[in-house]
């Protein structure tokens, strides 16, 4: 085991990745001990190796350790950003990321509005993923067979008669969701409450969390426009925070002026 993490901590490390040889110096390893640990751990996808014979981490460790940062190092880093929000907007800032057990969006950290009527909520909630706003940027993110998965799979529930259920009409909601960069909600999971969510995107382009602002239907669709460009720079913050990035370098994003 101990030759395994000598693996990963020099490929780490290597912002090129690294050959054999090169992982035996670092290690201080035999070539043929490497061999057979880095075909296991190729074989997992923990390790990548290209063309040219060139060792990389791969996406299952990549991931881990986003998740990770999801679950600790970002939520403290994230709070100031939340904090200015929620004191920009005058509504209530959340951060949510999936849950580690289910299809479900859970939040991981919040900032309330000191407005006497706002939108509460408790860390360590769940909601729905298909109608709400932090779920919606996390489901549009979704690979393409698991969020067919999602759609064959997981009942949806007409909270209102704004929740969105079917499946054609939910695929081109996360597909708008994808294009513009934001998500939407009016009255979808509960009436007299609108949202939106912009995500926060990892080093590997992979989204590990959302940014929530929330609050009464009419006090955010009168300031629909400035909270846009609130929530937006919010999770630009959080993104530069996170090291993270879209995975084409930037966010393809429509900008518009109604939520």
């Amino acid at each position: 085991m101990g030759r395994v993490f000598a693996i990963l901590e020099a490929l780490a490390d290597a912002r090129t990745g690294a050959t054999l040889a090169e992982l035996a110096v670092a290690t201080g390893a035999p070539k043929t001990s490497l061999v057979g640990l880095l075909a296991g751990l190729t074989a997992e996808d923990g390790v990548v190796r290209d063309g040219a014979g060139r060792y990389f981490l791969g996406s299952r460790f990549l991931a881990l350790a986003m998740r990770a940062v999801a679950g600790r190092e970002l939520v403290a880093l994230a709070r100031p950003v939340l904090a200015r929000l929620a004191e920009a907007s005058g509504e209530t800032a959340v951060l949510g990321a999936l849950a580690p057990d289910a299809d479900l969006a859970t939040y991981l950290d919040k900032a309330e509005s000191s407005n006497p009527i706002r939108y509460a909520v408790t860390v360590g909630e769940r909601r729905e993923l298909y109608c709400t706003a932090l779920g919606k940027v996390l489901l549009a993110h979704f690979p393409r067979a698991r969020l067919e998965r999602y759609l064959k799979e997981v009942p949806r529930k007409r909270f209102t008669p704004e929740t969105i259920t079917g499946a054609k009409a939910l695929r081109a909601e996360l597909e708008r969701v994808r294009r513009e960069g934001i998500a939407r909600t009016r009255d979808e999971r509960g009436t007299g409450a609108n949202a939106l969510a912009a995500p926060v995107f990892g080093p590997d382009g992979a989204v590990v969390a959302a940014v929530l602002l929330a609050g009464p239907a009419p006090r955010m669709a009168a300031n629909a426009a400035a909270n846009e460009r609130l929530v937006r720079a919010a999770a630009d913050e959080c993104n530069r925070l996170a090291g993270g990035a879209p995975p084409d370098g930037k966010e393809k994003t429509k900008r518009t002026e109604t939520p």
